[in-house]
């Protein structure tokens, strides 16, 4: 065996696998280019998904003759000059491998022209090979056009997808881009239609609009976060409201220092920010920017620059997780023109198809009477016999150490009020509002309520003892999480005391909580929180983290056994006691976990259903 070096052709193919792996990556690393060259306008023609034919053009400051010859060679980049430079750099791009590896495996033109120039320069190659440069007249700025991409490496070509899929995956792109620099008119071409145009007006809401629509950008909330201890880390976007949601990931943008990424850790500290609020399966549209010192992260970790590593991922997920938080309890819109329309609350469509809960029986189990103050721990347990009549028409308060809240929904309800009609399948209430027809799941609509009058507890949870208290087991992982949240169990109204070698005592449980249901509520609270290393040590912010998700959990257990079921007959007051109740919670178009309690059918969907033109 021979050791050889390779030639400089084999090279650039090389490094075009790791760089070039789609039309869609030739898009990224020449508009990156675009965006670092200073661009306000930047184009985007495709043909075939890109696999035939790519044009990106820019009004950039361009290039001279000189460095336009040396940009097509591998590794010549104007953005770093030594090693040192990449612990700060702060450009698109810095490795100086695109133009070179892309005019490996295409037909591969390019015009560049900078101001005060009279002419421009024309440089074109094919395959890498046949290099041509001269000077030429052109447009002030750059254009790269990019035919036949892969020509030379059948291998490669025959791995691309269709066309639609191939212009998809340049779309998604774009848009992702578009939202990481609102101050860019940003133009997409597929197959000769206009297929994207961004304002360039430096506003995102803007920006969202023209991607999105108007219905999705009027349902961003602004997300505002500065670390007191550093001024340079800050977190900024837009969230949408947890009723529009999408079931895919790609509709969130995460921007680190203007670079859009894509990190898991991000993604799941927005899905536990938005815990209780969106249906599994489901996720907020989310345009997320991170700015924080260059030598806190690093991104010269993937060939496209596509990941980064931070030096301290957990005060990035707490800190992602907080400003998320408040932005969904600030309820600041970006785009407050519309904020008081019923119809921005109620889901317009169901997110996903599911079937509807089972209709049970009617049961005699009333619904306890809500508890106004506090309690102390009855030996004995409460009666439940009130008729459920009564109990549900007893309008639900919030605890009076808790000062009221006037909630978004209220103040979209109060001047269109929806009246119920009747029951469908004694699960779903009927009503009506000035402006359309409404359907509440009548489940869901009533464990929101439970769920917020429990979360507004802050001294516990009222509790009731057992007559007999319950023996029960727990694997070693359950039995950690119990140890180390004593206390929090505790406010819950869980009493656990030991009672042997891997054996607990239930001695206490929440006054909602039937006993024959206490126990199998309380595993399946353990057996839900989220996969995670419970022996933390003394890391208390991570405790706080399992926590709050305990407390969720509890919370949302309690309100679903305690809640009206399917299959129970609601008189008109008792339906129109829980429209009005529902009103009052701070969400009240999710229940706890997550599903929507309340959809709109208003006028002008009517319409298009009833196949109207309208009225």
């Amino acid at each position: 065996m021979s050791v050889k070096l390779l030639d400089v052709n084999t090279i650039n193919k090389i490094a075009a696998g790791e760089v070039v792996e789609r039309p869609a990556s030739v898009v990224k690393e020449l508009v990156e280019n675009a965006i670092d060259a200073g661009a306000s306008r930047i184009a985007v023609e495709i043909q075939n998904g890109g696999k035939t034919y790519i044009k990106v053009s820019d009004n950039g400051v361009g290039m001279n003759g000189e460095d336009a010859s040396l940009a097509i060679r591998s590794h010549a980049t104007s953005k770093l000059s030594s090693v040192n430079d990449l612990q700060l750099v702060t450009t698109l791009g810095f490795r100086g491998e695109a133009l070179p590896t892309i005019a490996a495996v295409s037909k591969f033109s390019m015009w560049t022209r900078q101001e005060g120039n009279e002419l421009g320069t024309l440089v074109r190659l094919t395959g890498g090979h046949d290099q041509l440069i001269e000077p030429q007249g052109c447009a002030l700025g750059t254009t790269v056009l990019v035919e036949d991409l892969f020509f030379n490496t059948p291998a490669r070509k025959k791995f691309l997808k269709q066309a639609s899929s191939e212009s998809g995956k340049i779309s998604e792109f774009l848009m992702k881009l578009a939202l990481s620099r609102p101050s860019i008119a940003f133009k997409l071409i597929n197959g000769n239609k206009l297929s994207m145009s961004t304002p360039g007006s430096g506003k995102l809401i803007e920006c969202v609009e023209s991607i999105y629509g108007r219905d999705i950008a009027e349902s961003m909330m602004l997300i505002e976060f500065k670390d007191r201890r550093d001024e340079n880390f800050r977190i900024n976007g837009l969230v949408s409201k947890p009723n529009v949601v999408k079931s895919y990931r790609s509709c969130q943008t995460f921007i680190v220092n203007g670079r859009v990424i894509g990190n898991r850790m991000i993604s799941k500290a927005i899905e536990d920010a938005y815990l209780s609020l969106v249906p599994k399966g489901n996720y907020p549209l989310v345009v997320l920017s991170i700015e924080l010192a260059p030598s806190m992260l690093d991104f010269n970790v993937h060939p496209q620059k596509a990941e980064v590593r931070f030096e301290d991922d957990g005060e990035i997920y707490r800190a992602v997780r907080y400003a998320v938080t408040q932005a969904l309890e600030r309820r600041q819109f970006a785009n407050e023109d519309d904020a008081d329309e019923l119809s921005k609350i109620a889901a317009p469509t169901p997110v996903k198809k599911e079937p509807p809960p089972p209709i049970e029986k009617p049961i005699d189990k009333p619904i306890d009477k809500p508890i106004e103050k506090p309690i102390e721990k009855p030996i004995d347990k409460p009666s439940i016999d009130k008729p459920i009549e009564k109990s549900i028409e007893k309008p639900i308060e919030k605890p009076k150490s808790e000062p009221p809240e006037r909630s978004l929904f209220e103040e979209r309800m109060e001047p269109k009020k929806i009246i119920p009609i009747g029951q469908v399948a004694l699960c779903y209430i009927v009503a009506k509002g000035d402006d359309g027809l409404y359907l509440v799941d009548q489940h869901a609509a009533h464990e929101r309520i439970i769920f917020d009058r429990l979360s507004g507890y802050t001294d516990g949870i009222p509790a009731q003892q057992l007559l007999m208290p319950q023996p029960l087991d727990f694997d070693e992982r359950e039995q950690r999480v119990i140890e180390n949240n004593l206390e929090l169990f505790h406010q819950l109204g869980f009493t656990l005391e030991r009672g042997g070698d891997g054996v607990w005592r239930l001695a206490e449980v929440p006054v909602d909580v039937i006993d024959a249901d206490a126990e199998s509520m309380l595993r399946e609270i353990l057996s839900s929180l989220p996969t995670m290393d419970t022996s933390f040590g003394d890391d208390e912010q991570q405790k706080k983290v399992l926590a709050k998700n305990i407390r969720e959990a509890c919370l949302a257990m309690t309100a679903c056994r305690a809640a009206i079921k399917a299959g129970q007959e609601l008189n008109v007051r008792q339906m129109q006691t829980l429209l009005n109740e529902l009103a009052k919670t701070k969400y009240p178009y999710t229940c706890p976990h997550g599903r929507p309690t309340i959809i709109e059918f208003d006028s002008d969907r009517l319409a298009t259903m009833f196949k109207r033109k309208g009225f």
